[in-house]
Parts: C-alpha cells; sequence; structure tokens
C-alpha cells in the first residue's frame, strides 16, 4: 500500500505533520477532510490525492484559487518526494513512503498531526532532509527532479500517438535553436539570440501545449 507523509511548511498549522496517510486522501477546509487546513482560502474540498499503480496524482477539485506545485499552478499532477504545494496560504511538503501498515498506535492514523515541540516515538520521524525547499520565492522548477517518467502501460496506438506528439515538439523546438545565434556583443557572459519569426514558432508552441494541458486534464471540457 502507498502511504504520504505532509509536513506544513506555511499557514496556521505550519509545523504539523500528517504522517503516513493511506491513500486516497482529501484535503480542505472541511472539518471532514482527511488533511483539514485552517485557512479561508484554502476551499472546503481544495484537492485530492490518490494511488495509481504506485504513483500518486494530485487533483484540484475545482478549487477556488487554484492548486500550485513547486511554485506552478496545475490541474492534475504526478507527484515527486520533495515536491512543494501550495493551498490558499498553506504551504505543504510532499513526501512518499511504501510501507506494509500505516500508524495503528494512534486513534486516527489517517489525521495524525503531529507536534513539532513535543517529543516524538522514533516510529513516527520521518526524514525531510535535503529537500526543504525556500518559501516566498519566484517559482521554481515545476519538476526539480528531473523529467517526469514516460507511461509504459499503453496501447499500440497510443504510444504512436505519444511518438508523434513528442516528435511534433522536438521539430518545433530544433527550428527554434537552429534559428538562435549566439550574440558576440552581449556584454558579460554567453548569450543566445534569434529573430522575431522564431521567438513566435517558440511561443505559439507554447500556447499549444497549454491548450494540450488542459485539454488532458479537463477531457469533458
Amino acid at each position: 500500500m502507498t502511504f504520504v507523509t505532509l509536513k506544513v511548511l506555511e499557514g496556521m498549522d505550519r509545523g504539523a505533520v500528517f504522517a503516513k496517510l493511506p491513500l486516497p486522501i482529501t484535503i480542505g477546509r472541511e472539518s471532514d477532510s482527511d488533511v483539514q487546513l485552517n485557512d479561508d482560502r484554502v476551499s472546503r474540498a481544495h484537492a485530492k490525492l490518490q494511488d495509481h499503480n504506485g504513483r500518486v496524482i494530485l487533483t484540484d477539485l475545482g478549487s477556488t484559487n487554484g492548486t500550485r506545485v513547486n511554485g506552478h499552478p496545475v490541474q492534475m499532477r504526478v507527484m515527486q518526494d520533495g515536491d512543494v504545494m501550495l493551498f490558499g496560504r498553506c504551504v505543504l511538503l510532499f513526501c512518499q513512503s511504501l510501507n506494509d501498515e500505516p500508524m495503528t498506535d494512534l486513534d486516527d492514523p489517517r489525521r495524525t498531526v503531529q507536534d513539532p515541540e513535543a517529543e516524538q516515538d522514533d516510529d513516527l520521524q520521518f526524514d525531510f532532509t535535503g529537500v526543504e525547499p525556500t518559501i516566498g520565492c519566484e517559482p521554481g522548477i515545476l519538476f526539480p527532479q528531473g523529467r517526469p517518467v514516460i507511461p509504459v502501460e499503453l496501447t499500440t496506438l497510443q504510444r504512436v500517438q505519444l511518438s508523434d506528439f513528442l516528435s511534433y515538439i522536438h521539430e518545433q523546438v530544433g527550428l527554434v535553436v537552429k534559428g538562435a545565434v549566439e550574440d558576440l556583443h552581449g556584454g558579460q557572459g554567453r548569450s543566445v539570440k534569434c529573430d522575431w519569426p522564431t521567438w513566435s514558432r517558440l511561443t505559439m508552441l507554447q500556447a499549444e501545449i497549454s491548450e494540450d494541458i488542459r485539454t488532458i486534464n479537463n477531457p469533458e471540457g
């Protein structure tokens, strides 16, 4: 079974840890949410985390103020250890763990909140070393751990469609790369420049991909 641990970095509940929660879980302002956040900018039912073959998927549930991961607005996202989620003014750090059983020595393991000042059992500790983010700065990289995994459980048709889609992006980016030249008079540091048609091709590609992401995340419109 897949479990997740969420550490509250900013917000009214700062310092709380929702430890080893079995999926699926809901996040929101409602009292019956698995992770309840005290913030009027958090929707009553804001988002959910669910398991899909060992991968954790975050889905925004049509919240008023949206959901961000690593500073970027998302509708759906396959989570990675160290991802930082923003719900309203609440900043949460995500970590995934695979264990045989959730914690059973607490009254409600789905709603375990640890006091960081209290003495804790070693079994309740969770290692966040090296993944503490900087809060309050410009949005960071959406995928700090690198390129997401390409799905493997695809039909032959889906594989061809995915290959065609990536080939199209590869071709368009290649045209931009070929059209850019090094700016030998740009002052300190190396830089490149491109003409307006090349720049327009790149921005149009981003617009097309944005529409594709929206269509994939909202298949019913």
